[in-house]
């Protein structure tokens, strides 16, 4: 098993890594955005990214509109990142009051790590059956998991394995408060991702807050791939 290796600190709920990138895209963006250059930035069809625009409108989070212009024909639909949203104060407090709750159940530790490998099996990009994933696609894939969350990851050769330094913790505030739980959530997020990859890897260790702003997870090579 998976261990949390705890260090002393220092001192929105994810709506899933494709939407998350989306929403990157829209507000990152000059201006409006359609349906088309949105799936042209992130590489998904174009079904799928007018699926995850639409949930974005839905969740509150961006705009559509028809857009204005004298050309005959039908005018696109645009979207636009709300900038009016629950802000970081807000999410901030709740993040603090969900954790604590948490962290007063007699399992916490066990709960929140399934409850990591729960999402990270619902955000990860899944293989088709019949794909086998090596240890490098499998790295990509939870690479990118993590960074459209926010953790700013970068993959390195470690003694033993694989070591991703997660250079940014979009949850410090409360991670340093509540380590046990929230980065138990995270080693189980990993776990859970790998898990869905069946990748010839595993978690070996999360070390939070190895330096400031600095957590490190370990990876190992199991030496089979799994298959369904």
């Amino acid at each position: 098993m998976a261990e949390l290796t705890l260090i002393d600190p220092p001192a929105d709920v994810a709506v899933g890594a494709r939407r998350a990138e989306v929403l990157a895209r829209l507000r990152e963006a000059d201006g409006p955005l359609s349906v088309q250059q949105v799936a042209s930035q992130t590489g998904l069809h174009v079904n799928t990214a007018r699926f995850h625009l639409g949930g974005l409108v839905g969740d509150g989070l961006a705009e559509r509109a028809a857009e204005e212009r004298d050309l005959p024909g039908r005018p696109r639909i645009l979207y636009t990142a709300r900038t009016e949203v629950l802000g970081p104060r807000s999410y901030g407090l709740l993040a603090e009051m969900l954790t604590g709750l948490v962290a007063s159940l007699d399992d916490a530790g066990p709960a929140a790590v399934e409850t990591g490998r729960a999402w990270g099996r619902h955000l990860v990009d899944r293989p088709a059956p019949s794909q086998r994933v090596d240890a490098n696609d499998a790295t990509a894939r939870l690479n990118r998991v993590l960074d459209s969350i926010g953790f700013q990851p970068e993959v390195r050769p470690g003694s033993d394995g694989i070591e991703i330094r997660l250079r940014h913790c979009p949850f410090r505030e409360v991670a340093e408060r509540h380590t046990d739980v929230v980065c138990a959530i995270h080693l189980g997020l990993i776990e859970g991702a790998l898990a869905e990859l069946r990748a010839p890897l595993e978690a070996q260790s999360l070390e939070p807050f190895v330096a400031p702003g600095l957590c490190v997870a370990r990876l190992r090579a199991t030496g089979a791939v799994q298959r369904d």
